[in-house]
């Protein structure tokens, strides 16, 4: 596992984020069944760089909570068949890790959201992680059936990890 984690805020957690987040990303990786290594990159930022990022790369000019930017486009989610043969410029060539994506959090949006939902600044912390991972493997929430499934895997990926709504 290739896992790069960078704060650009500053702000401190009560929590290791990159220990949290590499325990997510791992479980992650392991309950989709990705037969690979694999490289992830997350960057810590704030409400500015996360509306910075939204507009420019999704037309969006406004804070958001967490944005996921996959590399791979699954025929269906975590659909790792024939990713070496197909896509191998998807592989890290000095390493051979399947690249993933990057992830971005929003600092600010984990204290805030963390308060809102009467949980523990670690559990919104690691429950981005885990959606970000859900959409790294293919996964959307777009259409109701889509937003079912990904729900029920993060709950499923956060409580393999003892971590739960009243943490």
């Amino acid at each position: 596992m290739n896992f790069e984690l960078e704060n650009e805020t500053g702000i401190e957690f009560d929590f290791d984020p990159y220990e949290c987040a590499l325990s997510v990303i791992k479980a992650a990786v392991d309950s989709e069944g990705c037969p690979y290594e694999c490289e992830i990159c997350l960057t810590i930022t704030d409400d500015e760089g996360i509306q910075d990022l939204n507009s420019r790369l999704r037309g969006i000019d406004a804070p958001t909570d967490v944005l996921s930017f996959p590399l791979i486009e699954y025929d269906r989610p975590a659909d790792f068949g024939n990713l070496e043969n197909e896509s191998p410029d998807l592989f890290n060539p000095d390493t051979g890790d399947l690249m993933l994506g990057d992830i971005v959090i929003n600092a600010k949006r984990v204290f805030s959201q963390a308060e809102e939902y009467g949980h523990s600044r670690k559990r919104e912390f690691c429950f981005l992680v885990a959606h970000s991972m859900l959409h790294l493997f293919g996964y959307d929430h777009m259409e109701d059936e889509e937003r079912e499934v990904m729900e029920k895997k993060q709950e499923d990926l956060l409580k393999s990890l003892g971590i739960t709504r009243g943490d």
